[in-house]
């Protein structure tokens, strides 16, 4: 990642440079070019002024310093050399000038301005300027290695920028690919940090939201496979001991035995659906069939009777007039009794009874044993140490209810249900 943004950034600093520097050199030629024929221009313009209308008849002419590397010469119309240093032959550039006007050309690897020399508006000579090309070069390529330096620091300081860029939009992703690998060893709790960059924080987002999901479905598989395994112990539990009086009873009707065996199957086959169900159950509200409290009441005592019978205990079930045909959810309210009476059955003591009544509008249910709790209310409901009760709650809050210890001793457990 790093390598490639450097890369990028180098290819794009290159294009640029190229772009920039190409045009530039060749604007350098052209301008000191242009500047060295100006200059020479101006000395011969210069001595021209300075030749005398008599120079031909042998006056003497004082020609100014040249002001460039070069010669300045005064040419007869004969193109002899009157005065000066240049060629004794006049040039085509020098021959050009007795025109009339000036003229710049090249003579012997020299830059040449030929400045006619005017009396009484005749032609009477010319002034030849010239410098040698190689001067003009020698500052052209000094200008060319001054841009090259440029171009060369402007490229390292683009090497720079570009490695601390690439670090700095290659750190984010590492880490985010570090979080990733994390997740993939088993880590849950990985999350990616933002790093300012809008991009790179859109994927860690998607990515936080996508092992938040992963943890809560692995936390609701794990949560699914304990209830189903709390919840299906009973009616396991159930059938196991009505097998086991067939077996050791001789005088049991084996038809009696088969039949209850296939009614706690049937039980056994509801919990498995109920959890199945609930398994799936949304954070709004439970689903599922609404029947009558009474219809409830009436399945839970047929499927407890025999348990706390055989335990020597008793249960009781009792329906108060106004809620007997309120409706509440099939699997949802089963399910959190199956935890409360199996709780009274296994930690309880004594009659275990069950109530429905109505409370300020509301559908209460208490279930109460003869037994008493020392564990305080707030550590009963707590997973780690009470799988069922903590289900139990999980399971009324789903119905928008609630679950509470009414009584530690004796023990008794109060479930409010809205009316539907």
């Amino acid at each position: 990642m790093r390598r490639r943004v450097v890369r990028v950034a180098l290819a794009a600093a290159l294009v640029s440079l190229v772009l920039v520097a190409v045009p530039l050199a060749i604007g350098i030629r052209i301008s000191f070019l242009a500047d060295e024929r100006a200059e020479l221009e101006r000395s011969a313009l210069a001595a021209a002024v300075q030749v005398g209308p008599d120079f031909t008849a042998g006056d003497p002419v004082e020609l100014p310093r040249p002001a460039t590397d070069g010669q300045l010469a005064v040419y007869d119309r004969t193109l002899r050399l009157r005065a000066g240093t240049g060629p004794q032959s006049a040039d085509d550039t020098t021959r050009a000038g007795l025109a009339g006007h000036v003229v710049q050309g090249s003579y012997a690897g020299s830059l040449v301005v030929a400045v006619p020399v005017a009396s009484s508006e005749h032609v009477i000579g010319v002034v030849r300027a010239s410098s040698p090309m190689s001067a003009v070069w020698t500052r052209i390529v000094l200008a060319w290695l001054a841009v090259l330096g440029g171009a060369v620091v402007a490229l390292l300081i683009g090497i720079a920028v570009a490695t601390w860029q690439a670090r700095r939009l290659s750190a984010p992703l590492e880490s985010l690919a570090r979080t990733a690998d994390a997740v993939t060893a088993g880590d849950l709790s990985a999350r990616a940090n933002p790093t300012g960059i809008a991009e790179v924080d859109a994927l860690a987002n998607a990515q936080n939201a996508m092992v938040d999901r992963l943890s809560r479905i692995l936390d609701h598989a794990r949560r699914f496979a304990t209830d189903a395994a709390h919840q299906l112990r009973t009616p396991l539990a159930g059938l196991r001991l009505t097998l086991e009086t067939a077996d050791t009873d001789p005088a049991a009707d084996p038809r009696l035995a088969v039949a209850d065996a296939l009614r706690q199957t049937d039980s056994l086959q509801n919990t498995v659906q109920d959890v199945l169900e609930l398994s799936r159950l949304p954070a709004d509200g439970p689903r599922g069939a609404l029947v009558p409290i009474a219809a409830l009441f009436a399945e839970t005592e047929h499927r407890w009777h025999g348990l706390l019978a055989d335990t020597g205990r008793r249960l009781v079930l009792t329906v108060e007039p106004p809620v007997g045909e309120r409706l509440v959810p099939l699997a949802t309210c089963r399910q959190i009794l199956d935890v409360l009476i199996d709780n009274a059955h296994t930690h309880g003591q004594g009659t275990v009874r069950v109530t429905a009544l109505d409370v300020l509008d509301t559908t209460a249910v208490d279930v109460e044993d003869e037994g008493s709790l020392t564990t305080p209310a707030p550590a009963l409901f707590h997973r780690g140490t009470h799988i069922g009760l903590s289900l139990a709650r999980t399971l009324t809050e789903s119905a928008g209810g609630r679950l509470t210890l009414a009584d530690p001793s004796p023990t008794r457990f109060r479930l409010l249900l809205p009316n539907d």
